[in-house]
């Protein structure tokens, strides 16, 4: 029999025990609190404050191939003293902008032939599953691999053939055409349209375009008319009967956001007439054959592209990319033409320089020229070269960018005006006018840079300016993207440590 002595250690005994476990289970249950605190903090704060969300992981842009950073900053646009030679004041204004992508070089011949080629294989690929061509329907895609039905699209994993039974060849001969005279087969360049569409984020965001009045005003002063009829301007595009393209421009009421989705077909097969278009009482005969279509000059310029192609290729090349992405395709901006601004920012480099080098010379000490331009009167080739150069040849400037001056001269989506960088913002500058089909022709002018291998010293500046026609194709003319930056984070600042 225990004593009152042992029954009084055996009770203190258990009471140790159970305190252990509860102040064990409470530590398990701070440290799981702990560890769950630090991913809930973000929404439930710590005591009663306010900590933010958390944003996941963030978007690290990876360089896109062939293009090099432009990062943000400042620039004094345009020519700060009158020009000596043609006597002509260029507008002045301080202008920033924010980093881009550009693309190193102009773009080639090889490039641009890669999206004539997928539109021409589109075109194939669409009549091998059309009935009147045998009607392969493996070229199509109807379902999803559910078996559910979806927007009938393109299969470009199905292979096209490579020995065409009867209707096959069929269809691969509708995209040529034979020369009565010579008996050359050549690609039916009428049959190479492309159909895209870009949505007008800027003008959905407008207020005047809201759907519900109320949106439209914030002034509390002013009545607000619940039956104001809001018109919107929409371009659209089709095929008639007879294959030419129809474009219009639409005005009508506003109705919801496809009202704010642009249709465009452009026929996208470059002007090689422009070789002797441009040059009359000149025998150019072998650039209007060959220049686009032999592989010597595939690493040449592609000319004879209109600013209305340019702006297709970027809208080809941009789906072209989001195809092969996955879910950060989201984050991805557009290809597009560089604003005058950023061209010229883009050309000047990092020393804000007057020409795309360091000096204003046009050659080195031992005598090579910086760039590809006509230096002399009538003597086109003083710089090593008659008509445009390959891409690169010549010396990149501080942003690593080739070909700034001369070769071929670039196409910029800003409008031209005489006012030119005096009529926009100082943030970003931009002044875009997408000029309908009935617009006047003077309201169709598109902002050139650069200069070419056809123009002089003066003309090849990066502050000057010139322009073309939005529809009118030159043999001196090509273009290059940019794309903006998916993010624009703020750089870290630095201060200087206090002795």
């Amino acid at each position: 029999m225990k004593t009152e002595s042992e029954k009084n250690r055996e009770k203190m005994g258990r009471m140790m025990r159970s305190a252990f476990f509860v102040l064990s289970f409470s530590t398990f249950l701070l440290i799981f609190v702990g560890c769950a605190g630090s991913k809930l903090s973000s929404s439930s704060g710590r005591g009663g404050e306010v900590t933010g969300v958390g944003g996941g992981k963030s978007f690290s842009e990876p360089t896109p191939y062939g293009m090099t950073l432009v990062k943000r900053g400042f620039l004094k646009m345009g020519i700060e003293k009158e020009d000596s030679l043609w006597g002509k004041q260029t507008p002045l204004k301080d202008i920033s902008v924010d980093g881009f992508w550009m693309d190193e070089t102009e773009v080639t011949n090889s490039e641009y032939k890669q999206f004539v080629y997928w539109v021409r294989d589109s075109i194939l690929r669409t009549r091998l599953a059309d009935p009147s061509y045998g009607g392969d329907e493996s070229y199509m895609i109807t379902e999803d691999k559910n078996g559910d039905p979806v927007t009938p699209h393109l299969n470009w994993k199905k292979s096209l053939p490579r020995k065409p039974n009867e209707d096959e060849q069929r269809a691969i001969e509708s995209l040529y055409e034979i020369n009565p005279v010579t008996g050359e087969r050549l690609l039916d360049w009428r049959q190479m349209n492309y159909r895209y569409e870009v949505y007008d984020y800027t003008a959905a965001a407008l207020r005047r375009n809201r759907l519900n009045p109320d949106e439209r005003q914030f002034n509390t002063d002013i009545t607000v008319d619940p039956d104001e009829v809001v018109m919107i301007s929409k371009d659209t595009a089709y095929i008639d009967d007879e294959g030419r393209i129809v474009r219009q421009t639409i005005d009508r009421p506003l109705s919801g956001p496809w009202d704010f989705l642009n249709t465009y077909i452009v026929n996208i097969y470059p002007d090689t007439t422009c070789w002797v278009n441009d040059f009359q009482n000149s025998d150019n005969e072998m650039y209007l054959r060959y220049y686009f279509s032999n592989p010597t000059y595939n690493n040449y310029p592609v000319v004879g592209v209109t600013w209305e192609q340019a702006n297709a290729f970027c809208a080809w090349r941009t789906d072209y990319l989001l195809k092969g992405l996955g879910g950060e395709a989201r984050y991805i901006q557009r290809y597009r033409l560089p604003t005058e601004a950023e061209w010229e920012f883009a050309a000047r480099g990092k020393e804000g320089n007057e020409f795309p080098w360091e000096n204003e010379d046009m050659k080195s000490d031992r005598g090579c020229y910086y760039a590809n331009f006509k230096p002399d009167r009538g003597n086109y080739t003083k710089d090593g070269n008659l008509i445009t150069s390959k891409v690169g040849i010549y010396g990149a400037n501080s942003n690593g960018l080739f070909d700034m001056a001369g070769n071929v001269a670039e196409w910029c989506s800003t409008i031209y005006t005489e006012a030119g960088v005096e009529a926009m913002n100082d943030l970003n500058p931009q002044l875009r006018y997408n000029a309908a089909k009935e617009d006047p022709y003077k309201l169709k002018k598109k902002s050139v840079r650069g200069g070419s291998w056809k123009d002089p010293e003066s003309m090849i500046r990066s502050a000057w300016r010139s322009w073309e026609y939005q529809n009118q194709p030159r043999s001196y003319i090509g273009f290059r993207c940019v794309r903006s930056l998916a993010s624009s984070s703020s750089d870290k600042i630095k201060t200087k440590k206090k002795k």
